[in-house]
Parts: C-alpha cells; structure tokens; sequence
C-alpha cells in the first residue's frame, strides 16, 4: 500500500517591498523568516484576515515573525507583501 500524497503546497511569491526588507535581514532573522514561510505554503489560510481587504496577517509571537500576504483565487501562490522580523 502506497503512502498518501502530502498536501500540495502552495507557491510563494514575494513583491518588491518584502524584497527589499529581506535584504535588511540578519541570517537569523531570516531562518526565522523562513520557517514561517514554509507554514504559510503548507496552509494559507493560518493568517487573520484584514477587514475590508484581502490581505492576511500571520503574527508568530514565538519565532517573533509578521507576515503580510494575500493568496490566488485559487490557493496555488501566496503573494507576501511585507515582511517583519
């Protein structure tokens, strides 16, 4: 019996902005970052909505990540839009 396939993930995507905080990251903050990501791509939908928008918020208090991001009509690609760590 084969095992069941995983959970697609979805692919992420980073706009200019985020880019540009990623680069101001220490290697740390940035693995930090990263685990975060990785969460977001396996569950898009971990994040608060942001009333009145599309955006979603996803606060991890204990990596001490934020992550602002709006995922496709059809789960496939996460767009983060800002970046905090």
């Amino acid at each position: 019996m084969s095992p069941e396939p995983s959970a697609r993930r979805s692919r992420v995507v980073m706009v200019e902005p985020a880019l540009t905080q990623l680069t101001k990251l220490t290697a740390n903050e940035t693995h930090r970052l990263d685990r975060a990501i990785v969460a977001l791509s396996v569950n898009p939908g971990l994040g608060t909505e942001v009333p009145g928008t599309l955006l979603r918020d996803y606060a991890d208090e204990i990596d001490g990540v934020r992550v602002v991001y709006y995922v496709t009509a059809l789960q496939t690609i996460t767009i983060v839009a800002y970046v905090e760590a």
